[in-house]
């Protein structure tokens, strides 16, 4: 299929928010087999949104909106596509129940222009939205397929991939279904694991393998199409091997899970026990293993040592560490293994890590992207690996928080 993706929203033209939409998007239907040939940004006009579909049906058979599905006035993107193609609009009736029981839960009265949130083109088929309110929709007309999707990338994001990406299944004729495989790495780049995988990359036929990254991590998705699951699973068996062959070290899931739930997983299933010492990270490493839910069985707690005054005063980190010409300094494998020693036991846990380093801005010259993580086990010597990271501060603080739990899945999984 040849595919358009239409952004919606003033605010995109305006600059006031990037469009990462498209580039979310345009990174899975690549790996789903469909090319992406053109990308559009329109303003909330009720006319150059019809347009925009207009020049999109001539040149796409698969087109993709985002955004506009709001309750208030200039939310027109279900509006324009219902008159575009004749439909009317119709109320979805278990998203319009959602949304009255959010505001009876919260104990406000519904505005009646929430209901639009609701509404679906007649004939479509709805698109539910887990994280939000308002309904997706998704239709054939008159040869071409058309997916409207919420702005909110949070939303987006997990209504194409839980909803969107099956819809395109069932949609798709000839030689069966799309079908895919998601194969999750940590501990590698994307480069790296792309130079490990060239050849199998550049000679793909059936299926096909599109690398990326994401959020810290690198995913690889195979796409294949087949009649079956079975007879899909049969097409991935070979490739999926040899890259379990080349890779199979940082391979650490075969579906779209974050390692944080892995790491969880695996420390439920051994009944044991995580804390957290962090300086640099700020925090994410507990914020990440606690976004995923019952973690309280696994995670006790954390100590966010981001001066040396707490590093010295909870974590018990000598000064001599820390300071003096010739400490090795807060940045250090010594004082990453002292911070994972200490907060090991005091928090009573079987596993602790830690992670030091600069993030910036301000670090010494030549040291930006410098971190030390730690890994404790009880009654074993504090394991700490030295690191380097390239990116803006979030980005080197999130890497550096993935790092850790992959110092940890290898523990764990061993």
């Amino acid at each position: 299929m040849k595919a358009e993706i239409i952004a919606v929203g003033t605010e995109l033209l305006l600059g006031q928010i990037v469009n990462t939409n498209a580039q979310y998007l345009s990174q899975q239907c690549a790996s789903l087999g469909i090319d992406v040939y053109f990308q559009t940004v329109v303003g909330d006009n009720e006319e150059r949104l019809r347009q925009a579909l207009d020049t999109a049906k001539n040149r796409a058979d698969f087109i993709i909106c985002t955004g506009g599905l709001g309750p208030t006035k200039d939310d027109l993107t279900k509006d324009v596509l219902a008159a575009y193609v004749g439909q009317k609009l119709v109320m979805h009736e278990p998203s319009l129940e959602k949304i009255e029981s959010m505001f009876q839960q919260r104990g406000q009265e519904m505005a009646e222009s929430n209901a639009r949130q609701a509404l679906m083109l007649e004939g479509s088929d709805p698109l539910n939205n887990d994280n939000g309110l308002a309904v997706g929709v998704a239709l054939s007309h008159e040869g071409v397929h058309y997916m409207l999707l919420p702005g909110p990338p949070r939303e987006m994001k997990l209504m194409f991939d839980t909803y969107g990406t099956e819809w395109i299944s069932r949609m798709t004729t000839g030689g069966g279904g799309l079908h895919s495989k998601m194969l999750k790495f940590a501990g590698i780049g994307e480069s790296s694991l792309e130079k490990e995988l060239l050849d199998l990359i550049e000679s793909q036929q059936d299926p096909t393998i599109a690398p990326y990254a994401k959020e810290g991590e690198v995913t690889i998705r195979l796409t294949t199409r087949a009649e079956s699951q079975e007879e899909a699973g049969s097409r991935f068996g070979p490739v999926e091997d040899e890259i379990r062959r080349r890779l199979g070290s940082y391979l650490y899931a075969t579906e779209d899970k974050p390692i944080e739930q892995v790491i969880y997983e695996l420390l439920k299933e051994q009944g044991l026990t995580l804390s957290a010492a962090e300086s640099c990270t700020g925090g994410l490493i507990g914020d990440l293993i606690t976004s995923v839910p019952d973690s309280s069985t696994v995670f006790k707690g954390g100590v966010v040592s981001y001066t040396n005054e707490v590093k010295q005063s909870v974590l018990k980190v000598p000064a001599r560490l820390l300071e003096g010409p010739d400490a090795p300094g807060a940045v250090s494998q010594e004082t990453a293994e002292q911070m994972a020693c200490s907060v090991l036991e005091l928090m009573d846990t079987d596993y602790a890590l830690s992670v030091t380093g600069y993030a910036g801005p301000g670090a010494p010259e030549g040291q930006l992207g410098l971190v030390f993580i730690g890994l404790a086990e009880r009654g074993k010597p504090v394991e700490v690996i030295k690191a380097r990271y390239s990116g803006n501060r979030e980005m080197i603080k999130l890497r550096a928080a993935k790092t850790a739990f992959y110092q940890l899945w290898k523990k764990l999984r061993s």
